[in-house]
């Protein structure tokens, strides 16, 4: 991930909120880490799995895998805390982003993504659990000693960077989360761009205040998108009553999109689109050290849009904890999702989630 894309600790202290996640944070942020970027999507983790031939995509995989950039996601996350596996062949992946050149972004805030990916063991679909950054659940102490208490859920990278959201999202679902990727949502322009724009169904007409071009319109209705627009699109909280809700639904219309384009628009059979799409992604993602890449894509070669499902974790609503706008996890109903997804049940999983 190039430079323009870093996100430091004290960036991460202010995501995605008109207050610091957590509440007021007297320790001091963790110093700055080079490649602690936080960013979004499975998209090369999924996009680049579909349909091209195993040995052509093979080399590509490779070459990919060779110019990502590593973190060591679980470095200090103790063992004995951690949840046991119970689907042996089954994956679990946390999906962290950010948005490094949000327009609406003041004083170095970035609007962050945190996803948790399950693949099933028989690698036949996808299931993309949305949790909203906001969320108030407790977030375990750091090793630096930080944390340690209720906050919003994204205060965990600000007090501990990418292992203490691990161990605040293993927490949280109980889920074991078994790989990270990490990717810059503005790098999706050019990832778009690379692709030949995507369609979009816009749900409702709306203009939004925080385009790189000042304003931009979208109305309602089937239609393409370049990177920009998309881009805007996903962005916009403002012009809608559920405010983050409508970002996240809007955030998965727009991976779907990818993912579908990519795989119905000959990219993967084509060694010039291919070549200019990993070109796209490469500056914008990060994967922990044992992610392979390669092992996953020809696992998931034959993944589509239509294998992919999408929604959010259960929520009760939002309200005010102190001076803060948090968002209340319904713990009944996650329970239940969580769990099918520790036994790794699609079907239950899909039943719960109405899908």
């Amino acid at each position: 991930m190039s430079d323009r894309h870093q996100l430091t600790d004290s960036d991460s202290r202010a995501q995605g909120s008109d207050v610091e996640p957590g509440g007021p944070v007297e320790e001091k942020a963790p110093p700055r880490r080079r490649g602690r970027r936080i960013a979004l999507i499975v998209l090369l983790v999924v996009v680049l799995l579909g349909g091209g031939t195993a040995v052509a995509g093979g080399l590509y995989y490779r070459s990919v895998d060779k110019s990502i950039e590593r973190v060591d996601a679980f470095e200090g996350v103790p063992e004995e805390s951690r949840p046991q596996v119970e689907a042996k062949g089954a994956m679990n992946i946390m999906i962290l982003g950010s948005d490094s050149r949000d327009p609406e972004s003041t004083g170095g805030s970035r609007s962050d993504t945190i996803i948790l990916a399950h693949l099933p063991k028989d690698r036949s679909s996808a299931q993309l659990i949305s949790i909203p950054r906001d969320t108030w659940t407790a977030v375990p102490k750091s090793k630096e000693g930080r944390g340690g208490r209720d906050a919003k859920i994204n205060a965990a990278y600000a007090w501990g960077g990418v292992p203490l959201m691990v161990q605040t999202v293993e927490k949280f679902s109980g889920v074991r989360v078994d790989n990270v990727a990490m990717v810059d949502f503005a790098g999706f322009k050019e990832i778009i761009d690379a692709l030949g724009g995507v369609e979009i169904d816009v749900e409702k007409g709306f203009t939004t205040k925080y385009s790189l071009i000042g304003t931009r319109t979208f109305e309602k209705g089937r239609q393409t998108m370049d990177g920009a627009a998309a881009l805007d699109y996903a962005r916009e909280r403002h012009a809608f009553p559920d405010g983050d809700f409508a970002r996240i639904r809007h955030q998965q219309q727009v991976i779907k999109a990818i993912l579908d384009k990519a795989a119905s628009g000959g990219v993967m059979t084509s060694p010039a689109k291919l070549n200019s799409f990993v070109r796209a992604t490469s500056d914008s993602v990060a994967v922990d050290k044992s992610l392979s890449l390669v092992d996953l894509a020809m696992e998931m070669r034959g993944l589509r849009g239509g294998n992919l499902t999408f929604f959010t974790c259960p929520v009760k609503g939002t309200g005010r904890v102190g001076s803060e706008s948090v968002v209340f996890p319904d713990p009944a109903r996650s329970k239940t999702l969580f769990d099918a997804v520790r036994r790794d049940s699609v079907p239950e999983i899909l039943a719960i989630s109405g899908k």
